[in-house]
């Protein structure tokens, strides 16, 4: 077996025109700016707090006391020894950010194109058809990093496992246990599920094919060794994945023991998340024809028209100020779909979309019914809501369905399945073994069914929509009636636009596709037509939302937030407390940036912490903000300025309390909460800490009982505690059940939780030091766990290295 050095130069110069690609298109990069992505602000806001201490002491911190009252640091960047896939995954993300992604995205469906025995020509095709899909272009744009980093190893994923299939069993394997790991240390559950339920779909269909063509000990090798590849991956990410699983029971994704809502309803018990949380985000039916159209349903929530509207224009004609004028026309609502809001339409390419078509005409076997499977099951499921029958189903009955939000966002397996079976078609229509009749009624059907849509939706434009928005009521009420017509009058236009745009991209791919047919043009230019055509289209799209106005000078991302004088009149206080800002509630990272707050910006909050807030903060209970210890609470004026705020009556870091209420339910617990007096009592669930159910309910509090807090890091507390007689101490800090070891006197002793939230400690007469340390075991054992997985992954790899020297030495 000779190596074609030739080909590899090939492939070594298409993955060097990747990063060239990747780059220009994020070209500011090149000039020092950034993407100001408003996730990564937030989680800059979040991470703050554990970023410089890792900075100034080296010590990577497991818990932060800046978010939520203290969270682990597990979805915050926590690092981990031993973590060799995220070190390898570094490597392949060279490039400035987010051009490595767009390379990642690129590379790994070049590699797929290739494993399916793709020409390299229309591979290329293929990757830039995946890589600048709108959506995942506009994830990069608002900091969805982590989704996008996952979506980049699908194909490499799907490549891995059709190699297996294909009999290639050590090399599949091989790349199958490397993809699966940089996938899962990608960090986004989510998104990985999602690629789980296209795989459970191969594997059904591909075990069907296999009963047919009676290859059953074949199929179970494969899924045999896939299993292997898929223990390893798991292995190699072990420390991640268990202390994710150990706090997402305790975040708002697991479930809760409350069985009442805030407003005193009954409460869905069975659930993780709510079915209306679950749900927000659900496609419209219709509104999926934007993967073909995409200001179909107008695009974006908001978009930036300017001069080129009816509203600029009417607006002009009425006299209204030109800074006002300009102000609403950059940022129209033409958006109205199902959806509350988005940030751009989930176009996957039009041209995509005709070679899609083809490609069920054109392509035959297994391969096929799985890809359009992963279409059909991607598109019926972000439909959410508006197709209640499937999605109530699979949140009822299928595991860890009830764990995820947005489900619209499913629709990337779909924005993974139309290109791949998009691209074998097009190969189909290239090769010559095909004959010219199936060809020629693949290009003759495909252009008649896009066509036909095309004319439909055109002619019946009026008949089928009313370009009316779910939120047009409201938004009528702050523009008014006039305004508010033209505005419908816009999308009326920018639907047209884009239809016709549509049709145009269309009618020359198929015209491309023609004349090849009719041998009036070689393959290698009509490759290199579609190409131009395909990145024109997506590109285009691309830019109306991520563009070189979406950079900003470094500074603004590493110094995210302004410091206000309300700050800074706040830090001067070098004592312990807490802060709470009011303009953001617990939605947002801006107070995590300056101090230790009870806001935060992430995903998965503290469940306890969220019920806090809705059950009791927001009801105005302001015992629960002393017990949090909020001395500051910031406040918008009528500018959108913040003020300060003091709270005089702030718990402190610790106290004694002189009685015990004791309770056997969450939900007796959170009603005590409704008129405790916390600074003298404690609420606690006896059906949980049974040993404190046969303790004194009174404790004797003098007036020389003491708590003082002497040290404060994110992962350690000390306290001096002086008492004549026995006490219970409250602290000021959110109780996590794993991790927290607590000794009096270096004699360890048990935490308890206290007021629904909080930690609780009983404490002996007399003067000692109690100390908090944060020290997770689920660390170290999953850091050991992954060097195993680690030296396993290696020993796979330099076998098949060695094997395939072998191999190549016989021939």
């Amino acid at each position: 077996m000779n190596l074609n050095y030739k080909l590899l130069g090939i492939h070594i110069a298409v993955v060097v025109l990747f990063a060239i690609i990747s780059v220009l298109y994020f070209k500011p990069v090149l000039q020092g700016e950034v993407i100001y992505q408003s996730d990564i602000v937030q989680y800059n806001g979040m991470a703050k707090e554990r970023n410089d201490l890792k900075e100034e002491t080296g010590h990577e911190s497991y818990w932060t006391n800046s978010a939520f009252g203290g969270m682990p640091t597990y979805q915050l960047g926590a690092n981990y020894s031993n973590n060799y896939i995220k070190s390898l995954d570094k490597v392949l993300r060279f490039l400035p950010r987010p051009a490595d992604y767009v390379f990642l995205y690129l590379v790994s469906f070049y590699i797929l194109m290739l494993v399916l025995k793709v020409d390299y020509r229309i591979a290329f095709l293929g990757a830039i058809a995946f890589g600048f899909s709108t959506y995942f272009i506009i994830i990069l744009g608002v900091g969805h990093n982590a989704k996008a980093h996952a979506i980049a190893y699908f194909p490499l994923v799907v490549a891995g496992i059709l190699l297996v299939f294909r009999k290639k069993y050590l090399w599949g394997t091989i790349l199958s246990a490397v993809a699966l790991s940089l996938e899962i240390c990608a960090n986004h559950p989510q998104m990985t599920y999602y690629l789980l339920l296209l795989i459970l779909i191969l594997g059904v269909i591909y075990l069907v094919d296999a009963i047919k063509k009676k290859e059953i000990p074949h199929f179970f090798k494969a899924v045999g060794l896939l299993l292997v590849a898929v223990v390893i991956s798991i292995l190699t990410n072990a420390s991640n994945l268990l202390a994710t699983q150990e706090y997402a029971k305790w975040s708002t994704r697991g479930k809760s023991d409350l069985t009442f809502n805030a407003d005193g309803s009954e409460k869905d018990t069975s659930l993780s998340l709510d079915k209306e949380y679950i749900t927000y985000y659900s496609y419209g039916v219709v509104e999926s024809l934007d993967l073909l159209v995409p200001r179909l349903f107008g695009g974006a929530s908001a978009e930036k028209l300017g001069k080129d509207s009816e509203t600029y224009d009417y607006m002009v004609s009425q006299g209204y100020p030109l800074n006002v004028v300009k102000s609403i026309s950059n940022s129209l609502p033409t958006y109205w779909g199902s959806q509350p809001g988005t940030a751009a339409p989930a176009y996957v390419g039009v041209i995509m979309v005709f070679l899609f078509i083809l490609g069920i005409f054109l392509v035959k076997g297994k391969l096929k019914w799985t890809l359009v499977g992963g279409v059909i099951m991607s598109l019926f499921l972000s439909w959410g809501k508006n197709f209640g029958l499937l999605t109530d189903f699979m949140i009822d009955y299928f595991p860890l369905y009830d764990k995820f939000r947005a489900v619209s966002s499913i629709q990337v397996i779909l924005e993974l399945c139309i290109p791949i079976l998009g691209i074998m078609g097009l190969a189909k229509f290239f090769n010559s073994e095909v004959s010219k009749e199936e060809k020629w009624n693949a290009l003759k059907w495909s252009g008649i069914i896009l066509g036909g849509l095309f004319v439909i939706l055109y002619l019946g434009k009026s008949a089928l929509f009313d370009f009316v928005g779910a939120y047009d009521v409201q938004m009528r009420q702050s523009y008014g009636k006039d305004i508010m017509n033209k505005i419908i009058e816009d999308r009326k236009i920018l639907y047209t636009k884009d239809l016709i745009r549509s049709f145009l991209f269309t009618s020359a791919s198929f015209f491309t596709l023609w004349l090849f047919f009719k041998e009036k043009l070689k393959k290698n230019i009509a490759v290199g037509v579609l190409i131009v055509l395909v990145a024109v289209d997506l590109i285009g799209v691309d830019t109306r939302y991520v563009n070189s106005d979406s950079f900003k000078d470094s500074k603004t991302m590493d110094t995210p937030f302004t410091e206000t004088s309300a700050d800074a009149e706040i830090l001067k206080d070098t004592s312990d407390y807490r802060v709470f800002d009011l303009s953001q509630g617990l939605n947002g990272a801006r107070a995590s940036y300056f101090f230790n707050s009870i806001g935060g910006y992430h995903a998965a909050k503290p469940r306890r912490l969220q019920e806090l807030y809705e059950y009791q903060i927001a009801k105005n209970n302001v015992e629960v903000l002393n017990m949090l210890n909020v001395k500051y609470l910031l406040r918008p004026d009528n500018n959108g300025n913040l003020s300060v705020s003091i709270n005089p009556n702030a718990n402190g870091s610790a106290w004694f309390v002189s009685n015990l209420k004791k309770v056997s339910s969450d939900d007796d617990a959170m009603k005590a909460l409704d008129s405790l007096n916390t600074i003298e009592e404690a609420v606690v669930d006896t059906a949980i800490f049974s040993d404190l159910a046969n303790e004194p309910d009174n404790f004797k509090v003098d007036s020389l009982a003491n708590i003082e807090l002497i040290t404060k890091t994110p992962d350690y507390l000390k306290y001096s505690t002086t008492n004549k007689n026995n006490g219970f101490a409250v602290f000021s800090e959110m109780y996590y059940p794993e991790g927290w070891n607590v000794t009096i006197d270096s004699k360890e002793v048990p935490q308890y939780r206290v007021n629904y939230a909080f930690r609780g400690l009983e404490v002996p007469a007399g003067t000692h030091t109690i100390e908090f340390k944060f020290e997770p075991g689920i660390v170290k054992t999953g850091n050991a766990i992954m060097l195993g997985g680690n030296v396993l992954l290696l020993l796979l790899i330099i076998g098949g290295v060695a094997y395939q020297f072998k191999y190549r030495a016989k021939e």
